[in-house]
């Protein structure tokens, strides 16, 4: 094949005005609900660190310390010492899971930029 060829097999098939209208409406509704996800984490995770402040001061002064935690829908007594370690886990998973989906985010973007470039879409004010 010849680089011609190459470059025209690469390039996004011409759409119906309906089509690039659904696709355009599709990619807005991704991002948004991306970003409502990261919005909702982000929250549960400063919720994390704000129960882990308190609960660390607990654990410098009394380990033993009972605390209660909800797990699956179910309230279960345990000691402080145990509950922080959980924690820390959840919260640093839950700050994993929106640094994937922030990157999940910026390529989505990216891909709606060349979609909205490509058909010549811009915003009318």
């Amino acid at each position: 094949m010849t680089s011609k060829a190459v470059s025209k097999s690469k390039a996004p098939p011409q759409l119906s005005n309906q089509d690039i209208q659904q696709n355009f409406n599709s990619y807005t509704q991704d991002l948004k609900a991306i970003a409502s996800k990261i919005g909702e984490l982000e929250q549960e995770a400063d919720e994390h660190a704000l129960v882990l402040t308190t609960l660390n001061e607990a654990l410098a002064k009394n380990p033993d310390r009972q605390c209660f935690r909800l797990i699956g829908g179910v309230l279960v007594e345990r000691t402080v010492k145990d509950v922080v370690p959980a924690l820390t886990t959840n919260r640093d998973g839950i700050r994993q899971v929106v640094a994937n989906l922030t990157e999940q985010y910026k390529s989505k973007e990216k891909e709606f930029d060349a979609f909205k470039e490509h058909y010549k879409i811009t915003p009318v004010a």
